[in-house]
């Protein structure tokens, strides 16, 4: 069972995992053992996600669903199997937090009427002190 959020557990049911050789580190096992784990999630027919959540996740994530709708997490960091399937477990329910969790509506800051005053005030005196610079180098001539 992953734990994703404290509403949604996905079940080790609904987990493939596929193994490969590994391009990682391995020493002398690296061309001889399966180290690369590929974990995929059919994110469409999951009965742990609601319809709702199927759609945020697809939207969020669409750059790792395939077009039948399967997720795919690999890892190849690690020497062994386990620890690779570990790596890729942890993945998994990090990428689903992310795309899960709503961020806050961001609001805009409301700027004081005093500090949109003191700012134009500045930019005019700016703009009169260059102006006034460009007189006087006329003058000169």
């Amino acid at each position: 069972m992953v734990r994703v959020l404290e509403d949604l557990e996905i079940p080790d049911e609904e987990l493939t995992f596929t193994t490969s050789r590994s391009s990682g580190p391995g020493g002398q096992n690296v061309n001889k053992v399966n180290t690369r784990v590929t974990l995929l999630f059919d994110v469409g027919t999951s009965p742990s996600l609601s319809e709702e959540q199927r759609q945020i996740v697809g939207m969020h994530l669409s750059g790792r669903i395939n077009r039948e709708g399967v997720l795919r997490v690999t890892s190849q960091r690690h020497r062994t199997q386990l620890a690779n399937r570990e790596a890729t477990v942890a993945r998994f329910a990090e990428l689903l937090r992310e795309a899960l969790i709503e961020e806050p509506e961001r609001i805009p800051p409301t700027i004081p009427e005093r500090a949109k005053q003191k700012r134009t005030k500045a930019k005019r005196h700016r703009s009169r002190l260059k102006r006034e610079r460009s007189l006087d180098i006329s003058d000169e001539d």
